[in-house]
Formats: structure tokens, sequence, C-alpha cells
């Protein structure tokens, strides 16, 4: 009896551990990352945001006439604006304008009027207006600068904090991203992490398996841009109670308890 029972604990811990090592698999991320990457590789995306309707923009004209960037001041169409800063030890003076995309892509920006910004970088507005400000003799030692305020990325399904995010800067993975939502949950699928993008009018989507080294940073989703969706699929066996495989799978642990005790009580009895 005794040595069914040691077979019997053998067998039980022989696929328990193989269950283990199966679930790693599936949960680890970036699998063989340090041998892909053990010698430094070019990153091969380059990266830019650009500028897409809606975005808040906040563009800046510094010079060292103080009068001349006074049109470049509005603290009136985004929130809060500032009213020029002088820099006593550069002698420069800048000002803040703040502007909303709209639809079509524009905005109204003093002096110039109506300027299509949407699919331009922040450089190359920035350098845009820049010239336009030179070559106009309106600032002749104008520096312009332009800063995308914030953008939304929404994150849903199986993570522990699912829900619209707000981010400043302009870069944002994919990983930073599932990082601000708290991480996955156990239960989720890390092999088919979706990132939904609106393009040229279209809706894209980019398949993303978390595993995979590279799937993961040559994906064209690796870096979120305004307004993407990061869904995460729930493991449906696991998740979802009342299904067939979360019933075998409450029932086989009830039954490894039932059979640990029995095995128990006549080991005991056996003494």
């Amino acid at each position: 009896m005794i040595k069914n029972v040691t077979f019997f604990f053998a067998l039980l811990f022989a696929g328990m551990s193989v269950s283990s090592c199966i679930s790693d698999k599936n949960i680890v991320y970036l699998q063989g990352v340090e041998g892909t990457y053990a010698v430094p590789r070019d990153i091969q995306q380059a990266f830019e945001l650009k500028i897409q309707s809606d975005d808040q923009l906040a563009i800046s004209v510094a010079s060292k006439n103080k009068e001349l960037i006074e049109p470049f001041n509005n603290n009136t169409l985004i929130g809060g604006g500032s009213n020029g800063n002088y820099n006593n030890t550069t002698n420069v003076a800048s000002g803040v304008s703040y502007f909303q995309v709209d639809k079509n892509g524009n905005i109204e920006f003093p002096i110039f009027g109506t300027m299509h910004v949407g699919g331009k970088t922040c450089v190359e507005l920035s350098k845009e207006i820049q010239a336009r400000l030179i070559s106009g003799n309106y600032i002749r030692d104008a520096v312009v600068n332009t800063k995308i305020m914030s953008f939304k990325v929404t994150v849903l399904g199986d993570v522990k904090n699912p829900g619209v995010q707000n981010f400043e800067g302009e870069r944002l993975t994919v990983l930073e991203a599932l990082g601000k939502a708290g991480d996955l949950n156990n239960s989720a699928k890390r092999e088919n992490v979706l990132v939904v993008r609106e393009e040229n009018g279209k809706r894209v989507t980019y398949p993303i398996d978390l595993r995979d080294t590279r799937s993961v940073f040559d994906s064209p989703g690796y870096y979120l841009q305004q307004n993407d969706v990061v869904y995460v699929q729930p493991n449906k066996s696991v998740r979802v109670k009342g299904s067939t495989s979360y019933t075998l799978l409450s029932v086989s642990s009830t039954l490894v308890s039932m059979v640990v005790s029995v095995v128990s009580l006549i080991i005991s009895l056996n003494k």
C-alpha cells in the first residue's frame, strides 16, 4: 500500500512539474531576449510622433525683441497659457501659444492664419514656422519649439487597471502602457495582444506576442500613437465561470485535495 501511495505521489508531482513548465512558457515575456540582444543592435524603427486631429499643441516663439513675440502669447485657447517670460541672462524673450488641431489637421496661427499641421512632426512644424518668421522679416532671430501637450491611449481587457491613459511626451511603447495598466493578469493571453489604430482613414490592427522578442520590438504597434487601443485577450477557460474548462479545473482541484486527505488517513492507519 505504501509503495502504491509513493508511486501515486511521484506521478502527481511529475504532472504538476510539467504543468508548471508549460505555464511558465506561456507567461514569461520576451523569451530569448538575452540571446537575441547579446550583441547590441541598432534600433531599426526611427519613431517620431506625428501631429493628428484633436491634438493639443504648445508652440513657443523666442526672440531678443520682447515686443515682437507679443502676438504669440495666447492663454485663451487651451487651458491656461503663458504670458511670456524674459531671461535676463541671455536677454531672450519667449511667448507660448496653445492650439487645438481641428478635424482637418489645421490650426489658426498668429499672422499666418490657417496652417495645415496634421501629419507633421513637432520638429518639422517648428522648422516651418521658424523659416516663415525669418524669411518674412517678422522675427529675424526667431527660435520656435513645438510640443504635443498630451495624448491618450486606451488599454482594455485582462489587465489589472484597464481604462483610458493620458501621457505627456512624444514616445510611448506598448510595454510602458501595459506597465501603467498594472501589467497583465496571470490569466491573460500573452500571445495575441492587439494594438488597434486608425491610419489614413482606415482601422488597422497589429497583433503582438509578448513572449516573442522580435514580435514585440519589430511590430509597428510597439510605439503607440494618439488614440491607440491596446486589447489584452482573457483566457476564457480560466476567466469564465461556468465554462467546461473552468468546471474541470475546479473539480480536479477538489479531487486532488480529497485524494491527499485519503492518502494521509491511510498512511496514519498503517503506522
